[in-house]
């Protein structure tokens, strides 16, 4: 990545503020600001431990003389510490091998003076107070010299200043430093993150905006990828936030060590991160970079002894062809991200100018009311996507999933409306909403002639751990004449490792009742196999993220092999989820799973449709497919 200029008057952050991580699973380690060192020195200090040593140059070419002032400053309450130069490479040279408090010089010197003296310390860039101490200065031309930056002017013959002024000086250059260093820890923190030190949004708008305002407008294409970790609010159910901080860390880690200097990786939410790349040659580009993120996810996360697979849906914006400024190259590359997610975990997608607007997604106040409309006004909806038999390739039941018909932005897909949903305390009525509806449309079906379809209906954390939640799908299903055994409730695996115990009991109540009970995408959150036994469960479904790529990534297809095999011991039913090859369909009944659904079966389908697909038989349809 070309060396972009820092609009900021501040150390270059892209290799000095930044640690670099180390490889693989790496704990981000970030070096503490200076403030918090010199407030430590002075908490010391206060609780009476060892004071810091403070260093004094002396420019002397007396012996004798710098002996004498070593000992009027010996009488100090303070830890010195004295070098002697008397020429000037040797105090060019001091001044290069540490930062020193203060100076003292004498006047003049053979082939050197304090004149000399001054101008040396001033382009070393150290900022120490500097000391005029001479028999033979007089006093006119001491007061030049501190007209022009030195501090005082002492003379030899009044040595009895030399205390008063020395502890005058160290006492004022202390104060200025803790205040420098303060000012820029400062300014540290309001442009980067605090808990991974990456750059925040507001550094992020700058530096990009700084970068396209000097580079040759519209010449250089540039690219924004919004990384948004996919579910990241069950990691802190699990782990707590402590926990989840810990698992944001590693991603910043392992994100900066992929990008490397291909790109700035920046902190710009809270499960959200930022990558900018300067200079790209095409669009394609962006989007490699996109794939190379997203296969960085393919490995766990440790923290502590647990181990989580985490996701995330990455959205691109390319300068200048989706933006015209830094604002809405990040807005544009949010938008993308809102369609990524449309795909399942790990999806990626670019914006292109007929994408959904962004305003009423960016704004939660705005989506929050609409959404409340939206279920006044009737204009969410459910469709239905098939699941069928492996070893038969007929239809055995469908995954209820809800949408929403924007009268402006046309079909929005949960992953927008959801997150508002759960914040606003909709989610339990948009829930209550959604199983109703799909079991009243399911034993419609049966009246229709299709008797043993079944249909499967998200549970949401915040709706499973509602008061009366167990009675409340009893009543459900009385109300809609549905067989219990027709209905599975899925379940996000860290959303039953919350108050175990009471969840187990929720449990073993809606199995009594006969519903069947699923936990969806397995292994991509808190993955906790003690606990797997205990939990009465019917169906293990496979996230679909582990079928991407299984025809070359040995990786994948040996993780859901195991994820088979543990269900198949435990004797659960297996569902693959997002089955969209004949390659991976056939890996699928390789596995011996039970059931799939994906993009080669179906899209979600309104409910119309779905008597059509009665008599389908997939296995065949697979095979015609390969041998094309």
């Amino acid at each position: 990545m070309s060396a972009l200029a820092d609009p900021f008057m501040t150390p270059a952050w892209t290799d000095a503020a930044i640690e670099r991580p180390r490889p693989a699973d790496e704990r981000l380690s970030l070096p503490r600001p200076q403030a918090y060192h010199d407030r430590d020195a002075l908490l010391a200090l206060r609780l009476g431990m060892s004071e810091p040593v403070q260093h004094i140059l002396l420019v002397e070419d007396s012996e004798d003389d710098a002996l004498l002032i070593r000992s009027e400053l010996r009488k100090m309450s303070r830890k010195l510490e004295f070098r002697r130069v008397d020429c000037l490479t040797d105090m060019q040279a001091a001044l290069a091998e540490r930062q020193w408090d203060l100076v003292i010089t004498d006047h003049h010197m053979p082939g050197f003076d304090s004149v000399q003296a001054f101008e040396t310390l001033r382009m070393s860039g150290q900022d120490a107070p500097l000391i005029i101490m001479s028999g033979t200065l007089p006093e006119q031309t001491g007061a030049l010299a501190m007209r022009t930056g030195a501090s005082d002017f002492i003379d030899k013959g009044n040595r009895a200043r030399l205390v008063p002024v020395v502890e005058r000086e160290l006492r004022n250059s202390g104060m200025r430093r803790a205040k420098d260093s303060v000012e820029r820890t400062l300014v540290h923190m309001t442009y980067h993150d605090v808990l991974t030190g990456l750059p925040n949004r507001q550094m992020t708008e700058r530096l990009i905006e700084h970068h396209l305002t000097s580079s040759s407008s519209g010449k250089v294409k540039s690219a924004l990828l919004f990384l948004d970790l996919d579910r990241f609010v069950h990691v802190n159910e699990a782990l707590g936030y402590a926990g989840g901080d810990e698992v944001l860390k590693l991603v910043a880690g392992r994100l900066t060590a992929t990008v490397g200097d291909g790109g700035v990786v920046a902190r710009i939410g809270q499960d959200n991160f930022a990558i900018y790349v300067d200079h790209i040659a095409t669009a394609e580009d962006a989007c490699a970079m996109a794939a190379s993120i997203s296969a960085m996810f393919t490995k766990p996360f440790s923290v502590g002894d647990d181990a989580l697979f985490v996701h995330g849906s990455i959205g691109i914006c390319v300068y200048p062809e989706g933006a015209s400024s830094a604002a809405t190259l990040i807005a544009n590359a949010e938008s993308a991200k809102f369609e990524a997610k449309k795909l399942g975990p790990g999806g990626i997608a670019t914006f292109t100018r007929s994408d959904v607007p962004h305003d009423l997604f960016s704004d939660p106040l705005r989506l929050e009311s609409a959404l409340r409309n939206a279920i006044a006004r009737n204009e969410l909806f459910v469709l239905y996507q098939p699941l069928i038999d492996v070893r038969t390739g007929r239809l055995v039941g469908t995954e209820a999933l809800v949408r929403w018909r924007h009268p402006q932005h046309g079909v929005v897909g949960p992953d927008a409306f959801i997150p508002i949903a759960e914040q606003t305390g909709l989610l339990e009525e948009l829930g209550q909403w959604v199983l109703v509806t799909a079991c009243r449309q399911t034993r419609a079906w049966h009246d229709a002639g299709i008797p043993c379809l079944s249909v499967a209906v998200n549970v949401s954390a915040s709706q499973f751990r509602q008061p009366g939640f167990v009675d409340g799908v009893a009543a459900v299903l009385r109300e809609t004449q549905l067989d219990a055994r027709f209905l599975e409730l899925e379940l996000i695996e860290s959303e039953l490792m919350q108050d175990v115990d009471k969840t187990i009991g929720m449990l073993k109540a809606l199995k009594q009742m006969g519903v069947r009970l699923s936990i969806d995408d397995f292994g991509t959150g808190y993955s906790s196999l003690s606990y797997l036994n205990r939990l009465p469960i019917d169906v293990l479904k496979i996230d679909r993220s582990f079928l991407r790529g299984v025809e070359c990534d040995s990786e994948n297809r040996a993780i859901a092999r195991t994820i088979v095999a543990l269900g198949k011991s435990l004797r659960l039913s297996i569902v693959a989820e997002g089955v969209e090859t004949p390659d991976q369909f056939a890996f699928v009944r390789e596995m011996r799973c039970d059931r799939a659904q994906g993009y080669l079966i179906a899209r979600p389908l309104d409910p119309a449709v779905i008597p059509e697909f009665r008599d389908f038989d997939l296995v065949a349809a697979a095979a015609t497919a390969s041998r094309r």
